[in-house]
């Protein structure tokens, strides 16, 4: 009997030393600076809120704590769209002005590492602007650093939430630079070819509701054709 509590008490310790390398891992950085940043070209930068309540539309399984809305959408319960969510969120310039409605598809990734600190998106922006036309960004985001500094914290919470201040970069790839790939669609945009880079702000974060205080940012390099 002594031999099987000891197996059961080594087990457990290696289980609990192992969630704690997983979770404090030295190698899970969190990239604050944007590499477009320094890349002397000329910026777009359109903000958007993926809090139900701000959104024009939320769209999941309805199993996540951001739950579908508005009140009656359909969700995505089939086996092969499960995984995938939908943002439909206005979009607005360094100003505050709504210069736009971008709509995004993402879905998990199977090049999620979870021991190489790498939970792995792949998402799809499509963007319409009005005034200047559409636009596409395809990307792999590392979601990683949100769910560790901010969703893991509040589940762990005795009050079910996660207050203060966190920023990251999402964008993980395909790009060279890890930056996402932006396809012109019309107007302005038409044969356009860039890089973007989304990034998020948080301040709160609810058990039950998912994002309460966050916001998203999506940096697009303009070629000469397109800027202003």
């Amino acid at each position: 009997m002594k031999y099987l509590i000891a197996l059961l008490l080594g087990t457990l310790v290696g289980a609990v030393l192992f969630l704690m390398l997983l979770y404090h891992n030295p190698f899970a950085g969190n990239p604050t600076v944007s590499p477009l940043l320094i890349s002397g070209q000329q910026l777009m930068d359109l903000s958007y809120s993926p809090v139900p309540a701000e959104s024009i539309a939320v769209i999941n399984s309805g199993e996540v704590p951001a739950r579908p809305s508005p009140d009656g959408i359909d969700e995505l319960w089939e086996t092969s769209i499960k995984k995938t969510r939908v943002l439909v969120a206005p979009l607005a310039d360094v100003r505050g002005d709504l210069v736009g409605i971008g709509i995004k598809f993402s879905s998990d990734s199977e090049k999620t590492r979870l021991l190489n600190a790498e939970a792995m998106v792949d998402s799809v922006w499509h963007i319409w602007m009005p005034d200047r036309g559409s636009l596409f960004i395809d990307q792999t985001e590392n979601l990683w650093p949100y769910l560790r500094d901010v969703v893991m914290p509040a589940r762990l919470s005795s009050s079910d939430n996660w207050r203060g201040t966190w920023f990251g970069i999402t964008t993980a790839g395909p790009g060279a630079l890890r930056t996402a790939r932006v396809t012109g669609g019309s107007g302005q945009f038409a044969g356009f070819v860039s890089e973007a880079v989304e990034s998020v702000s948080a301040r709160a974060w609810m058990v039950d509701g998912g994002p309460a205080a966050v916001s998203g940012n999506l940096t697009i390099a303009l070629s000469p054709q397109t800027a202003d």
